[in-house]
């Protein structure tokens, strides 16, 4: 049947995605290699939510989301994060620290496919998350290029990779916007955490998403606090 074959071509549409950004990065173009990630996670989104809805998911699907996620959200990002250093040091090896996001990357998928604890809440950072963030680096450079720079500091850029890096291993439980019910006492941080973001994306349009992310971050550690079951 036709349909069982859709989830998993949203999930290649991930990885062409993902290699797209790649090549932008080779060519230069950081922002539109950003913008490819943005369009990964939109795949990245209805993938799951098509193999859901047509009850075809599988074993197989399981292991090529893990793989396309790793082109899109970790070396994509990776590469993004190499050319920037790449940009402000003449140094042939310091960039290379950016190789961080790789490594870590492909600790978090792969801990993501045998954490049984993860099947309603996330343990670190997602892949996803940590790739909109530095996306978010060169976009902020070209719509708001009174920031860059703050954004062409090597030392910034490094504290960045290395924090990030282990953020995603991180035994931290974050939000995960999968809601059971629609309850307001049940999904109160999920509800301020949508709230929030929207405020900040209509305010701050591509300063945003730094502003998000660490939103995402503090209320899930206030969730935590507050003793609230997380859910993905």
């Amino acid at each position: 049947m036709i349909k069982k074959h859709i989830p998993n071509a949203l999930t290649c549409a991930n990885a062409v995605s993902g290699g797209i950004g790649i090549v932008k990065c080779f060519e230069g173009a950081l922002h539109e290699a950003a913008a490819m990630i943005l369009i990964a996670a939109v795949f990245d989104f209805f993938d799951g939510f098509a193999a859901r809805m047509l009850k075809v998911s599988s074993p197989m699907g399981k292991e090529l989301d893990s793989m396309a996620d790793m082109v899109s959200f970790g070396v994509l990002p990776a590469m993004i994060m190499y050319k920037l250093m790449q940009g402000v040091t003449g140094d042939p090896y310091l960039p290379l620290i950016s190789m961080l996001i790789v490594a870590f990357s492909a600790l978090r998928l792969a801990k993501f496919n045998i954490d049984t604890r993860q099947s309603d809440s996330f343990i670190g950072v997602p892949t996803p998350t940590n790739a909109l963030l530095i996306g978010s680096l060169p976009v902020i450079k070209v719509f708001h290029p009174e920031y860059a720079p703050y954004i062409d500091n090597l030392w910034l850029l490094i504290a960045v990779t290395v924090i990030m890096s282990l953020l995603l291993v991180a035994e931290l439980p974050l939000l995960a916007l999968k809601f059971k019910d629609f309850n307001f006492a049940n999904n109160k941080f999920r509800f301020i955490l949508i709230g929030t973001a929207l405020i900040l994306i209509v305010a701050f349009k591509a300063l945003s998403v730094p502003l998000v992310v660490a939103a995402y971050i503090v209320l899930s550690v206030v969730n935590n606090m507050a003793g609230s079951t997380g859910g993905k």
